[in-house]
């Protein structure tokens, strides 16, 4: 382990719900959560404001509806979430070539590889600019963890929420672990620190007293040598700057279970394009279709088929997706489906099947979208916190919407808290819209652009 604090960890505060609470003036200060709406949505994000009400990441949302019954619930918005991440991610590949991301709101990152940092207070100096231009940049705040690991550096972090900066001098680890739950150290779930306090073990310090073969005993060799090696505050893992993508797969969980065969396959073929789009999208392609099945008594089936080389053409990823799930009994009723692509690669070759038929590559990703049905129009969708304009009011965004109405805040993120109107929902004057930038002025600042 080095012997200065030059590894830091940021973690963006509560970073979905921020987001909107920085694009809507008008939930600025109040409760806000984020995820699936639907009976069996989970909560994705929640506002700092609303966990004071017990809501938390992962729990259902209808939990958290009794819990929050008058919080702001809204529909993610991932495109603008991505956009503003690559913001982020930006302004800390600036201080080195090794920058680990871990999900689109929190990252790893090696100061001293870059000469950002190479003792405390140079280290401490860095991480304080970097918060500094991530609100310059996104308006929004982050959390910084500094130390000589990327165990502690991550601890730090979580200690400085929100919106602060935690350095960790090296030689004070084992006195600030000591005392905390087993449950702070890496690995460490609800199940393990159960076992744990069963055996009289709940600090870190009584890890260590416990001595490495009494945690091999009680949870096994590898998680046991783990376990003792990091309550003694002992982390030599490197900031890896490439982590490889191994898969790329979509899935939807529905409010319920679908039971007509036609409608189930019709679900794949949608499935098989959106992860066609999120494949080219990154730029890759691959030889493994994955199909999962889970059926109406939570039973999971997963079914996969290796293609002669790695393809993108979404002719193939929905033919083969429609062979897997002819070998599924679906009888009984379906809560979730998914497509997934594995085997990746960053090239193509071209696909027999697709030639055989006299298809085409789709170029443009909207000609991926299911084609309507001629007889019916298709119904307008308004998911709640997507941003919409009208032609006479301007941008805002879906309140609510329901028995053929739709509520729309006008406002953005630079304005006061705006006015509320009702909508039909098919009125000819709404039309969905565009994010609006979360900052517009400043030097070095720049608009966030979503495509898809």
């Amino acid at each position: 382990m080095r012997t200065a604090p030059t590894i830091l960890h940021l973690d963006m505060d509560a970073f979905y719900a921020s987001v909107e609470q920085a694009s809507k003036p008008s939930l600025r200060g109040k409760a806000v959560i984020v995820g699936g709406l639907g009976p069996r949505g989970v909560v994705a994000t929640a506002s700092y404001e609303a966990r004071v009400f017990g809501v938390h990441s992962a729990m259902p949302m209808a939990q958290a509806r009794r819990l929050a019954p008058n919080a702001a619930y809204l529909v993610p918005r991932f495109e603008l979430y991505r956009a503003i991440s690559e913001q982020v991610m930006g302004l800390l590949r600036a201080l080195s070539p090794l920058v680990e991301p871990l999900s689109l709101d929190e990252a790893f990152v090696d100061l001293e590889a870059g000469g950002a940092a190479w003792d405390a207070e140079s280290a401490r100096l860095t991480g304080t600019k970097l918060r500094a231009d991530i609100r310059a940049v996104t308006g929004l705040t982050g959390s910084v963890g500094l130390a000589a690991s990327k165990m502690l550096a991550k601890i730090a972090s979580e200690e400085a929420k929100p919106d602060g900066l935690v350095l960790i001098e090296p030689g004070t680890e084992r006195a600030l672990l000591g005392p905390k739950s087993v449950r702070i150290l890496p690995g460490v779930g609800p199940a393990t620190g159960d076992h744990l306090r069963r055996a009289g073990i709940t600090t870190v310090e009584e890890i260590v007293e416990a001595g490495e073969d009494e945690l091999v005993r009680l949870v096994g060799k590898a998680h046991g040598h783990g376990l003792y090696a990091m309550a003694l505050a002992h982390d030599d893992r490197p900031v890896v700057a490439e982590r490889d993508t191994k898969s790329v797969s979509v899935e939807d969980t529905y409010d319920v279970d679908i039971h007509d065969r036609v409608r189930v396959g019709m679900e794949v073929q949608r499935l098989a394009d959106r992860c066609v789009r999120r494949l080219r999208g990154a730029r890759l392609s691959g030889r493994t279709i994955v199909l999962k099945v889970r059926r109406y008594d939570f039973s999971t089936l997963t079914r996969s088929e290796t293609l002669r080389g790695p393809t993108d053409d979404p002719a193939v990823v929905r033919e083969t997706a429609a062979r897997l799930l002819e070998a599924v009994d679906t009888t009984g009723g379906v809560r979730l489906l998914g497509v997934g692509v594995s085997g990746l690669a960053d090239y193509t070759q071209e696909d027999l099947f697709a030639q055989a038929a006299g298809e085409a590559p789709l170029d443009d990703e909207d000609t991926l979208e299911e084609p309507a049905r001629e007889d019916t129009a298709p119904e307008r969708r308004w998911p709640a916190g997507h941003d919409v304009r009208h032609a006479e009011y301007g941008h805002g965004w879906v309140q609510g919407s329901g028995l053929g109405r739709v509520t729309v805040r006008f406002e953005t993120p630079d304005s006061a808290p705006g006015r509320v109107r009702t909508f039909r929902t098919d009125d000819p004057a709404l039309q969905p819209a565009d994010p609006s930038p979360l900052k517009r002025d400043g030097p070095g600042q720049s608009e966030v652009t979503v495509v898809g």
